[in-house]
């Protein structure tokens, strides 16, 4: 059996963004490793027949970003967006399985996203108005009274609809978006009409954008407005029923600004998921024109129907562990799906199942750490669920065993029944070392319904953090980990309760707070989202106003360019930190989440060498 290295955790490629052609028969995806080796991102385009009969080839291999593929309506071409002609740069590109690509586009700053219209005669690109560059200061201009929130005015322009006639390869404006910025666009399968995701400002700083919903004619550019959407609306979806065409999107359940997601009917924004104790992740409408969804319902996942005579929806297929990226074509749907001890690979099949994995599964070479699903109650007696992987080879018998608590960002998210392998979410790692690794899943966060996730609001570090200990007792208890060998780690609100765990307990001998909060009010002020990050946490539950307490050693692991929890978070904590044992690392070049391979690789080596040095042997 061979070793887990590092370079095998970010090296490995994820199957992403899998659509089937209209027909049916075939399935397009994107490929690319977990970390970046390079400048630029590189992923590659894979084709392959959806009935599994042939493995993958690689479609338009160039080395570089191809990405977003999707299928004309005659299920003949594949368009993309590539930066081939110059990295980091997209353009649309047009290529039929067998043979080699053609650019549609040389836009100068790129286009972002683009829809096809069902005659194949024209795509509405979503790109920023083409001007020459200019001085570039930041001015936000604010007037009190006015009917907008303020706006930018910068060398980043928004982004806006254009047609481009495919016969005369010339585009012009469509939809009359003014400075609004467009995010996301989508076309009724019959052509005659676009929806428009559109928010008052180019970027969430400081928090404050106004989403708006729009119907567009692609012909005229009549504009129709819907008014405001729910609050983080998203994945705009056309479906039918007997009275017609509707549109469907994911949005934050009203009235709070924290709490699970819904699906909504733009008519009237009707919550169509009311009541259910599961969240929805992803839309797509099917070949016969209803609605499908997939939804996270504790460890597993569900692919799900709308019945509209029910007003509800219908479960067609559960399955353990995460379903990602749902797309329908023909009878059939493709998603990306992985398990406990199998990779992300690509799966299709009608949507009650089975499902085909599309290529080979991996070969047999690494024994990977037995995983276990948690039930367990809250003290409150809420339900919560989470999982434990041990070491290979290893039972709950050879307990205890070194324990470290990796807690998941969010808060709104969870960890799956699935493969626990990546950079950050990487149970599998810690396990090759020795160590038992605990994922919970507190309060707060996906796949228990809306309002277990609208709990912490205003109270983060309360009950989520008791949660967490619950779930550590029980081990504990149990025999499985060491009471005196017990380590905490995580990134984003997961690593705002890891710096909160050690201030409230010193049982942590070892600790790492990646891209952390540590101070809601200064997060409200300088990071993306600032009213939502006021809604959750204010000074009492801000870890820098009970640094004072901290005991144990902490490893400060945060990217440079953050925008969403600025390198000034953590500055902070190392500066509270200054007279006890500590470790502060700043990845240059790095946003929220690090992507390039080589940081990544010392993310791994780095947290694992932390708790290894501090826990004993494992």
């Amino acid at each position: 059996m061979g070793n887990l290295t590092a370079e095998a955790v970010v090296d490995r490629l994820v199957p992403s963004t899998p659509r089937l052609s209209p027909d049916g028969r075939w399935v397009v995806f994107a490929s690319s490793p977990v970390g970046r080796p390079g400048e630029h991102p590189v992923s590659g385009l894979w084709i392959a027949p959806a009935d599994g009969s042939e493995p993958p080839r690689e479609f338009a291999a160039a080395g570089v970003a191809d990405r977003a593929p999707r299928w004309s309506a005659d299920s003949a071409w594949v368009y993309f967006l590539s930066d081939r002609a110059e990295r980091g740069t997209a353009q649309l590109y047009r290529a039929r399985p067998d043979s080699e690509p053609e650019r549609w586009t040389d836009w100068r700053t790129g286009v972002t996203g683009y829809v096809l219209l069902p005659e194949d005669g024209a795509v509405v690109l979503v790109a920023p108005e083409e001007k020459e560059a200019t001085a570039d200061p930041r001015v936000r201009v604010v007037r009190p009274g006015a009917a907008e929130a303020p706006t930018w005015d910068t060398a980043d322009r928004p982004d806006r609809l254009w047609l481009l006639d495919l016969s005369t390869r010339t585009v012009r404006p469509l939809g009359g978006f003014g400075s609004r910025h467009v995010v996301e666009a989508t076309a009724r399968p019959d052509g005659h009409t676009l929806a428009v995701l559109t928010w008052s400002v180019t970027d969430q700083d400081p928090g404050l954008y106004e989403a708006g919903l729009h119907l567009v004619d692609p012909v005229t550019g009549a504009r129709q407005d819907l008014g405001a959407p729910a609050r983080e609306a998203e994945s705009l979806t056309w479906w039918r029923d007997d009275a017609g065409w509707r549109l469907a999107y994911l949005g934050i359940t009203p009235p709070g600004l924290i709490g699970g997601r819904a699906v909504f009917d733009a008519d009237g924004h009707r919550n169509l998921t009311a009541g259910m104790s599961g969240c929805p992740i992803e839309l797509a409408g099917s070949g016969d024109g209803r609605l499908l969804a997939l939804f996270a319902e504790g460890l597993d996942t569900t692919v799900r129907r709308f019945d509209s005579a029910a007003v509800g929806f219908t479960e067609l297929r559960r399955a353990t562990g995460s379903l990602l990226d749902l797309s329908a074509g023909g009878d059939r749907v493709a998603v990306v799906a992985s398990s406990a001890t199998e990779p992300d690979a690509v799966h299709c099949g009608p949507p009650g199942g089975p499902l085909t994995r599309i290529g080979e599964p991996p070969r047999p070479g690494i024994r990977w750490g037995t995983q276990e699903r948690l039930s367990y109650r809250a003290g409150d007696g809420l339900a919560l669920d989470g999982l434990l992987v041990l070491p290979p080879g290893r039972t709950r018998a050879d307990g205890p065993f070194p324990l470290v608590t990796l807690v998941h960002g969010g808060p709104y998210d969870r960890f799956a029944d699935r493969f626990q392998l990546g950079w950050f979410r990487n149970g599998q790692w810690l396990a090759a070392a020795g160590f038992a690794v605990f994922l919970p899943n507190p309060r707060g966060g996906l796949g228990h319904g809306h309002a277990f996730a609208a709990s912490v609001a205003g109270d983060v570090g309360g009950a989520e953090f008791t949660d967490l200990l619950t779930g550590i007792d029980l081990l504990v208890e149990a025999g499985v980990a060491d009471e005196d060998r017990l380590g905490i780690g995580g990134g984003s609100h997961g690593g705002f309760l890891a710096a909160w765990a050690v201030t409230q307990t010193d049982r942590f001998k070892a600790a790492f707070v990646n891209a952390g909060v540590v101070d809601w009010p200064l997060l409200a002020a300088t990071g993306e989202c600032g009213r939502y990050d006021l809604a959750l946490g204010g000074r009492e539950n801000s870890p820098i106003t009970h640094a004072h307490r901290i005991r144990t050693p902490v490893l400060i692991l945060h990217g440079e360019k953050d925008t969403n929890v600025p390198l000034s978070q953590a500055e902070l904590l190392h500066h509270a930190l200054r007279d006890r044992e500590h470790e502060f690392v700043v990845y240059p070049r790095e946003g929220h989440s690090l992507r390039e391979r080589d940081h990544q690789i010392d993310f791994l080596h780095r947290t694992r060498a932390w708790f290894s040095d501090r826990l004993g042997p494992a």
